[in-house]
């Protein structure tokens, strides 16, 4: 046990650029205009998304959380969910309509 745990540890560094270069993109044009890249990142447990949004130089990076259906991101202000090709942006309560473009 303790042999595989030093080995563990040894290995974490490795891994750490390789959950970076798993990274995935897509970018959203949503019902009320907002144009937003969506960077996906693998973590453990859980990933998270960052999003940038166009005109705005305005980056957020959510955690992801449970979710029974899709890839739902989410902190106390916003949430990004995603099912397929669409999502759906909620801020400050106000949920629009996004999909791939």
């Amino acid at each position: 046990m303790k042999l595989m745990l030093a080995c563990l540890v040894l290995l974490l560094p490795v891994f750490g650029p390789v959950s970076s270069a798993l990274a995935a993109g897509a970018n959203y044009r949503c019902a009320d205009g907002t144009s937003v890249r969506a960077v996906f990142r693998s973590g453990v447990p859980m990933g998270s998304v960052q999003l940038r949004f166009a005109g705005r130089g305005r980056t957020v990076s959510l955690p992801q959380v449970l979710s029974a259906d899709g890839g739902r991101y989410a902190d106390g202000n916003m949430e990004f969910w995603i099912k397929g090709k669409t999502a759906r942006l909620t801020r400050s309560g106000a949920a629009t309509e996004c999909k791939t473009r």
